[in-house]
């Protein structure tokens, strides 16, 4: 899931912008903006804004007149890690939900971030000047809509894979599957909420296999176990950023049961405690694990081979129903 989201723009020196501001969204993913103004020497952001691929939605009106335009994007948590844009010029403050910071270059609230945010120059879309966020694909706007119904379907459980943006068998049936199971038409994908729909349907777990959802505020890291020919096998690991799910890969030969491990972790990797214990979502069942990325399986005498010892929880799956573990804090 580390796609590189890349910001076609060109640097400005001085911005003058003579109609309405939009954030265009070329990309395969649902984002959130935020934009910089900076006027001798004082900068102030605004955001977020979410844009849809395919999509682009106003977010100034009347004429602009800065000395430095910025823009930071990023894809919604939903779709896991991803790589940030590529060009990073200066670091502002952001706040969450709809905000408005004045003084951005420095925060003034511990709930604030400082973010890395690219100087942009706009570029016309209609009437309006535009800021484009695109991939390196190079989608159209219609491209970038198909490719982000691919990518949704995929993490809803249907595999519409290549996302590539282009309409052919499998994504098609891919399509149709999903829409048979919500009892919608074929009408439903042409209308604006559609991503809305698939959004849910991402996130809401009914698709087979398992679905991890984070909703900590801590980066989460877990491990999986299956059982593969009469044993246990535990891989991890995966790590799960604040706000989003991810589904991992389950080799197809597992049987219908699986173990699930996780902890949260703070920014210097460390585990979070709580009340003195570690913030954790297990069970029982005692399996080998190391600190680094790994596969295991022989089970036996664990710290004695220079191995953790983590208690999982089994996941029971059906080839028609999967689970959804959610993360939760206590």
């Amino acid at each position: 899931m580390r796609f590189l989201l890349a910001a076609i723009f060109l640097l400005a020196a001085s911005i003058a912008a003579r109609a309405d501001l939009e954030i265009c969204n070329r990309t395969s993913f649902v984002i959130e903006a935020a934009i910089g103004i900076e006027s001798k020497g004082a900068a102030a952001t605004r955001g977020w804004f979410r844009v849809d691929p395919g999509a682009c939605r106003l977010v100034l009106r009347g004429e602009l007149s800065a000395d430095h335009l910025y823009l930071h994007a990023r894809a919604l948590a939903l779709y896991g890690a991803l790589r940030p844009l590529s060009a990073a010029h200066i670091d502002l403050c952001t706040g969450s939900g709809d905000f408005l910071l004045a003084g951005a270059k420095q925060c003034a609230k511990a709930e604030d971030r400082l973010l890395p945010f690219a100087e942009v120059r706009p570029g016309k879309s209609g009437d309006n000047s535009a800021l484009f966020v695109a991939e390196s694909a190079g989608y159209d706007a219609e491209q970038a809509r198909f490719a982000a119904i691919q990518r949704l379907l995929t993490l809803a459980g249907f595999d519409a894979e290549p996302v590539d943006g282009v309409p052919g068998a499998k994504s098609e049936l891919a399509l149709a599957a999903f829409l048979k199971s919500r009892n919608l038409t074929a009408e439903a994908a042409l209308r604006p909420d559609f991503i809305d729909v698939l959004l849910a349907a991402a996130r809401d777990g009914q698709a087979p296999g398992l679905l991890w959802c984070n909703d900590t505020k801590h980066a989460v890291m877990a491990a999986l176990g299956s059982e593969e020919d009469g044993a246990v096998v535990t891989r991890g690991w995966w790590r799960i950023e604040p706000g989003a799910c991810l589904r991992p890969d389950v080799p197809r030969r597992v049987s219908a049961r699986l173990y699930s491990f996780a902890e949260a972790v703070d920014t210097s990797g460390a585990v979070v405690e709580r009340k003195g214990r570690p913030l954790a979502w297990g069970g029982n069942n005692k399996f080998c694990v190391k600190s680094i990325r790994f596969e295991i399986r022989d089970h036996a005498n664990c710290e004695a081979r220079g191995l953790d010892t983590k208690g999982f929880a089994p996941v029971e799956l059906s080839r028609q129903n999967g689970a959804t573990l959610r993360f939760r804090e206590p």
